[in-house]
């Protein structure tokens, strides 16, 4: 049966860098221990016989195929833009950034 002291869990929050007063220090120590019994709890129940799954649900590609589908033109799309220049959006300059 896992169990966590006061001591580990004040060593865990200086490894953390966690300042934690006494009474967090108890409640922390409580919580810390149910969460390790719950992780035994499901180790033991685990056997051989029973394959690793990463789904409780078998998945299958959703993803449709990959279709070449007739779309606007870059002109078409262009003339919707607030600005457009040598054929592509014209935006803003970000960052300082030497053209």
């Amino acid at each position: 049966m896992p169990s966590i002291s006061r001591d580990e869990v004040a060593h865990l929050a200086r490894l953390a860098r966690l300042a934690v007063t006494d009474d967090e220090l108890d409640l922390f120590a409580g919580q810390l221990d149910v969460i390790l019994q719950s992780v035994a709890t499901v180790g033991d129940i685990a056997t051989a016989d029973i394959p690793p799954t990463s789904h409780a649900v078998p998945l299958t590609n959703v993803f449709r195929e990959d279709v070449v589908r007739p779309s606007l033109g870059q002109q078409q799309v262009l003339a919707g833009a607030p600005a457009a220049e040598e054929g592509r959006f014209r935006v803003p300059r970000i960052l300082g950034e030497e053209a």
